[in-house]
Formats: structure tokens, sequence, C-alpha cells
């Protein structure tokens, strides 16, 4: 089975930040794309058009760095969004190792049109991240994980830790599974997170320990309250449904997307 943890084993200044902070208001929710991995970038829209989502992050393994991806390929895709009324807010690199990486991520981040980078970094290269970013008027989330090794952002202190002394162009992609999946509390996790939030990644899994997704609602994920520890934190910027399974999932992200609705 492919996951997106196997893939990663192995705007021209014209969108602003994807963190926006607004006291209440309605939550705003989106797709993260590796969610429709199995399907193309044609057939992918028509999806996100089915369901009424315009607003996106690009987390496709063939668009992560480790793809070493053409520019053409980000052109394309912007086109084919721009057509459908998509908005791509973010991008997913994976692992930002040196400034060649960095060098694309803000390249390629650019040619989308998203105000946020989402991947993770560890040592000397996020001071680097930082100030690039900066001067290029993006954020950068950085994204925990669940792996069977151990991972340098797996709880909410671990991405504390990293952003102590760095900008707030610097930030958290919080992803709710993958809280879970490492065994910690999810609403704690966005509590704690809160301030620093660049994305929200949305998915429920089905025990710690494990990566099974399952539908939203059904895991240990705590969506519900998830969604009402966000709203009270002000929370105004993207809200993906990631759903990371293998074979058709258009019917299921069908449920995913109107269960999460009843939380806006």
């Amino acid at each position: 089975m492919t996951t997106r943890r196997t893939f990663i084993g192995t705007i021209a200044g014209t969108i602003s930040p994807v963190m926006a902070w607004a006291a209440g208001g309605k939550l705003n929710l989106g797709i993260g794309t590796y969610t429709y991995h199995s399907l193309s970038i044609a057939d992918m829209i028509v999806q996100l058009k089915r369901l009424r989502i315009r607003e996106i992050e690009m987390s496709r393994g063939e668009f992560m760095l480790f793809s070493k991806p053409a520019p053409e390929k980000f052109q394309a895709v912007k086109s084919q969004l721009d057509s459908a009324g998509i908005q791509c807010v973010s991008y997913y690199t994976a692992t930002i190792k040196d400034g060649n990486d960095l060098d694309n991520a803000v390249r390629f981040a650019r040619l989308l049109g998203a105000g946020n980078v989402t991947g993770d970094a560890t040592g000397d290269i996020l001071k680097r991240i930082d100030e690039r970013l900066t001067r290029e008027g993006l954020t950068f989330g950085i994204h925990n994980h669940y792996f069977k090794q151990k991972f340098a952002y797996e709880s909410p202190e671990d991405v504390l830790r990293a952003l102590s002394g760095l900008s707030k162009t610097m930030g958290a992609s919080l992803d709710v599974g993958h809280i879970a999946s490492c065994g910690y509390d999810t609403v704690d996790a966005v509590r704690k997170l809160a301030p620093h939030l660049k994305m929200v990644h949305l998915k429920d899994v089905q025990a710690p320990g494990g990566e099974v997704n399952v539908l939203l609602g059904r895991g240990i994920a705590r969506i519900p309250e998830v969604m009402s520890e966000l709203r009270k934190a002000g929370y105004g910027g993207l809200i993906a449904i990631e759903y990371e399974h293998e074979g058709p999932v258009e019917e299921d992200v069908r449920i995913e997307v109107e269960y999460a609705r009843r939380f806006l």
C-alpha cells in the first residue's frame, strides 16, 4: 500500500499569507489534494467542483520536492485551477533539506499562487527558511507526522520548541490525525498551537500507534471538539480535509465534506 509516508520516505505577491485571524466567524473548509492522489488533475478538479471546494493545499506526491517536479507542472495545474475557480492557498513541500530545496519551495509556491508553504525542516535551515520567506511575504507551517520510527515533530511541544526564537512567519500546519496517531490529544494540540497556526489538516484515525484513516467522526481525533476549539481560537485559515486511503475515495470524501460542514 502506498501512503504519503511512503512517498516522503523515498503568486507572485498577489495572495496574502494563508493564516488569517478573525474573532469568531465561519471556519474555512478545503481539501488537501493528496486525498485525490490516485486521480488525474482533471478528475480531481471535477471532484472539487462537485463538492463546491474553492481552496486547496497542493500536497500530491508528484509536486513534492523529492519528486523533482519541473516548473511547467506547476504552471499547468495553476492554469487548470484558475479556470475552475479554485485557489491554491498552500503548497506542501515535504522535507526542506538545503538551500536548493528552499529556492524551489519559494518558486513553486509562487507559481501556484500560494501564500503558505507546509513542510518540515530541522536545524539551521529553519532560520534560513524564516529569513527567506519573510522577505518573500510567505509563511511556513511545520507539519507534524506519525511514523513508525521517531520523527522530529510528533507532539505540539516538538513544534513549539522549533518555533522558539523564530519570527511570526514561521508557524504550524497542524495535522490532527497524525497528532492522534502519535498518542496526543487533538484538542490540547489545537489549544497549544492556536497562536501559531498557518494550516490545519483535518483527518481521523482508527487508533494511536497506527495510520489507518477512517471517516471523520468515526475515529479518535475528536473532530467536533477540534472544530469547536478552532472557532474559539478565532482561526481563519484553511482547514483542509485530508483522507489517506487507497482506491476510490470520491464517495468517502463527499461524506467527509458533508460531515465537516456541520461544524463550520
